[in-house]
């Protein structure tokens, strides 16, 4: 299965688990360690983990291997690593800490939609 292809199970079945705020970056322009980057919180450390669990799941029930999975005891932050695809599990306040969306330096659709209906931002 192509990257693409296996980053849209990730976000799939992360939206089945009401994953928050799922955002599937495509990094291959910028590191040559994956394709894409998905990041979701859960509300819960309960749901984090069960996030990871669900897409380690889809992706084997899919065919394809799982690298590795870190973070499952205090689910505040599970990494899946699936080789091609990273997927970032976080706690809401882990993910305003860390914020691997601006450490990318990328913004979101809607900010750059509301930077394009305000021209004072």
């Amino acid at each position: 299965m192509n990257s693409k292809r296996l980053s849209k199970l990730v976000v799939t079945a992360l939206e089945d688990m009401k994953g928050q705020s799922i955002r599937c970056i495509n990094v291959e322009k910028l590191t040559s360690i994956t394709d894409y980057m998905v990041i979701a919180t859960g509300t819960s450390s309960t749901h984090v983990k069960a996030l990871g669990d669900a897409v380690n799941k889809a992706v084997k029930d899919a065919g394809e291997p799982v690298v590795g999975m870190e973070g499952r005891l205090q689910s505040e932050w599970v990494l899946v690593d699936l080789g091609d695809v990273v997927v970032h599990l976080m706690a809401a306040p882990m993910r305003e800490l860390y914020n691997l969306e601006e450490l990318w330096n990328f913004k979101t659709l809607s900010e750059k939609e509301a930077e394009a209906g305000n021209p004072d931002s």
